[in-house]
């Protein structure tokens, strides 16, 4: 096994560090069963990068919850090149099954690679999922993406259209977490979020740094929360959904 000083670079990068109260809020957490649903941000698809742990975000949360409950269970049922139906459709009964009290997904970015993407059909498919386990009693986030289409790794002309649909994508998802009591992981307004550094060899996906800053993110939405009640929405309901 490695040790620290192979991830010299993640640990000095102030964008990687998780924030003041974190490890408070992981410990104090009431949460003890994680699952995350959707795509290949959600799977933790990612290039290496030296320097950096060559872990996935959901990964690393997960990592530090167990480390302070040893009840924590966590099932990633996300997988590449889905669309938010096919993600509804593959991921939600298993997601049930598990009865999570906190519940991470990130869908939409392969709808809205799309010219054809529609915006309310991702507003009904997403709230599809996100209904019946807020109504089960999970906590949801749900995770924004990093704006690529403005990284330059995009080449024109698709760059414009598409930094516009997810745009809409990433409202449209922010919105659905506010009306359901959860929380949306501001990944596509983070002072990085087009920073080419941040992308993988692909041209698409994060490598391990940018990883490493979603999970940094991911647990300062979380230190948001209201931990009395991070295990439920504020009235057992989803609001507007």
């Amino acid at each position: 096994m490695k040790t620290d000083t192979a991830y010299g670079r993640e640990m000095d990068d102030p964008y990687c560090r998780w924030p003041a109260g974190s490890a408070t809020l992981l410990r104090s957490a009431p949460w003890r069963r994680l699952v995350v649903l959707g795509d290949s941000v959600a799977a933790g698809v990612r290039g290496p990068l030296d320097g950096y742990r060559d872990l996935d975000a959901a990964a690393r949360v997960a990592e530090a919850l167990s480390a302070a409950h040893p009840s924590f269970s966590y099932r990633n049922l996300a997988e590449p090149e889905l669309r938010t139906a096919e993600i509804r459709d593959r991921q939600l009964g298993p997601a049930l099954e598990s009865r999570p009290d906190l519940a991470i997904i990130s869908a939409g970015g392969n709808d809205a690679l799309r010219r054809s993407f529609d915006e309310e059909r991702f507003h009904d498919e997403l709230t599809s999922i996100v209904r019946p386990l807020v109504a089960q009693g999970a906590r949801l986030v749900t995770i924004g993406l990093f704006d690529l289409a403005r990284s330059g790794l995009v080449p024109d002309p698709h760059a414009g259209p598409m930094a516009e649909r997810f745009d809409r994508l990433d409202a449209v998802t922010s919105r659905i977490a506010a009306e359901c009591g959860g929380v949306h992981v501001d990944n596509h307004g983070h002072p990085l979020a087009a920073d080419p550094g941040i992308f993988a060899g692909d041209r698409i996906h994060c490598n391990a740094r940018g990883h490493a800053i979603a999970a940094a993110n991911l647990v300062a939405a979380l230190a948001a929360l209201p931990v009395a009640v991070a295990d439920t929405a504020p009235d057992g309901g989803c609001h507007g959904c």
